[in-house]
This record gives structure tokens, sequence and C-alpha cells, in this order.
């Protein structure tokens, strides 16, 4: 299965950018920022400072794990990262081991790192045995799809890094921004557009079904999930092919892809082109939305701002049956 958050080549014309239907965000460059910790320090019996101890060394396999650790002021402390690691943007420049899902032990190790931390995602399951069977520790974090997630992340991110109290303070920041998201949403729960996420990173499009984070993240900017509404029986999981005849049936107000499988479509008029798209109500109204896939689907600490910002372009849609 494609994984919406392994990046891609290319990048929109100017021409394609303003095209799309897009909303300012109401988060719109708001940049993570945590107060850089400094390091600890041994001391002697008698109060004598020794010297200091070095910091862990973190490999971390996951975009948004990456995130935390930058948002703890830990980013020096990181010896590599996975390619879906682009956030922000002092995460490009670091070693890279691959993919998340298809890493290797003698790449990894060669970095000499202290802890792995990443989601279970992470690959193959005899990689990571490798790397834990060299003395390496491991932390992978059940991929849920909830807030839950987020939490368990930025607390593995905290450990490894040495900077729990650090963790505390941003966790306390983000289950704020959360709440309030949520209460905003809670006020608008009479308008439910069906939407439809479209990931097509691949020649072949898919659509998301229940049980991913597009599924999630749709349910918590208040969005119905036109291939697994609640209570349908014929709902399925996952991801599955794009079919002209699953798109009518679905009949979206809106679709939700991502700028990578944009990029990858060849463009807005490609993407329009797909069979079966001319005859959905999104098409009709134009109505697509496109955000980064790490920002909308990695469950990190840009994620409230992520679904405030999805919210808000679900106001500016035509009205819809409730």
């Amino acid at each position: 299965m494609s994984n919406p958050l392994r990046p891609q080549p290319g990048a929109l014309s100017r021409r394609e950018a303003l095209r799309l239907f897009s909303l300012p965000g109401v988060f719109a460059g708001c940049a993570l920022s945590a107060a850089a910790a400094s390091a600890q320090t041994a001391q002697t019996v008698t109060g004598t400072p020794a010297a200091a101890q070095p910091l862990p060394r973190i490999v971390s396999v996951n975009g948004a794990m990456t995130e935390i650790v930058y948002a703890l002021g830990a980013g020096a402390q990181l010896a590599g990262t996975d390619t879906t690691s682009l956030f922000p943007p002092a995460a490009l420049a670091t070693p890279k081991v691959g993919y998340m899902r298809q890493l290797s032990a003698e790449g990894l190790l060669s970095l000499r790192p202290d802890a792995v931390i990443g989601t279970t995602e992470a690959g193959p399951s005899v990689v990571m045995d490798q790397i834990r069977g060299a003395g390496v520790k491991v932390e992978l974090v059940e991929a849920d799809h909830s807030w839950g997630e987020l939490q368990r992340k930025v607390a593995v991110a905290g450990r490894a890094t040495s900077r729990s109290a650090q963790a505390a303070l941003l966790q306390a920041r983000l289950d704020a921004e959360w709440a309030g998201v949520l209460a905003r949403v809670a006020r608008h729960a009479g308008r439910k557009p069906r939407a439809i996420f479209v990931l097509s990173h691949a020649a072949s499009p898919q659509v998301a079904g229940s049980q991913t984070a597009a599924h999630a993240v749709l349910g918590h900017a208040g969005f119905v999930n036109a291939f697994a509404p609640p209570g349908q029986a014929a709902a399925f999981a996952g991801y599955r092919p794009m079919t002209a005849e699953a798109l009518v049936g679905a009949a979206p107000d809106v679709l939700i892809t991502t700028t990578q499988g944009l990029q990858a479509s060849g463009g807005l008029e490609k993407f329009w082109s797909r069979p079966g798209l001319e005859l959905t109500p999104a098409y009709r109204n134009r109505a697509l939305l496109v955000f980064d896939a790490l920002y909308l689907l990695g469950f990190g600490p840009r994620m409230p701002h992520a679904v405030a910002e999805l919210h808000q372009a679900l106001l500016k849609l035509p009205r819809v049956a409730a």
C-alpha cells in the first residue's frame, strides 16, 4: 500500500497552485518552537561539577517523531532520520537511513545511535530485531491514528532525548490547542460534507476507508468519509483503488488530496480528468482541498493546526444537507 508520507519529486507550477480550491490557513506559517534545554551535567559527591555527560544520539524513523524532537530543542541529538522526516527544514540536512518501512540495520547502526524511535509502521521487523540485538534501544509507538498516538510520541521522544520535562510542557500546550480545535468543530456539528481522500502518489490512485490516518483526520475536522460513513455495512478499511463506479456511488461534496499526490498526478487538470469524477458534486463545484502529506496525516505536533485549517475549509464549502 502506498504511504502518503513518502516524499515524491516535482513541484506545482505557480499557475496550477493559483487554480486550486484552497484557503488561507488559520495557522498558516505557524512554526513550532520550544526552548532549548541545557545539557545535563553529572555532579560529584562533594557537589563539584564533573564533566558534562553526552546526550543520547537518536535516529528517528518517523516524520512526526522528528518534528517532536526539534520541538523539544533536541535537533542536535539526531544522528539520522528517515525519508519521511521533511519538517522542519533542518531535518532535510540530517543523514538519511531510508524509508521507514524499508530500513537497513547496517546503515542505521553505522550512525552509532543510542536509541531508535518511531512508530510500529517502521520495519521490516527483522531489521528492528537486529538493531535491538546490537544493544540499541528501540521504542516504537503504536500507530492507531488517535490523539493518544501523538501523546505517546511526545513521551517517547522526551525519554529518548533525556528531555522529559520539556516533553511534559509541550504536551500540555498541544492538549490545550487540541481541546480548542475540537470545541470549534463541535460548534458546527450540523455541517457534515461528504469527503473522499485520494492518495495518488503512484500511477493508480487509491481512496481511504476506515482505519486510516485520513479517515481519522476527516472525522476530527467535521467531515464524513464518503467511503466509510458511520453505520454503513459496506464500508471498508485501509485503501482501495479509486474506480469510476465507486466515485459515482460515493457522491463526494469535496475531494482532499496531498500536494505530493497532485504533483505525481501531473497537475490539477490531470487530476480532474480521472474517470468518474465528472459525475460527482465535488467536480461541479471544483471542490478540491490540497495539503502537505506530513502536515495533514503525520499525527505530529502540527496536528491541531492542520485539523483547524481543514475545518476552516469545510466552513467555506457550499452548504450541504445536514
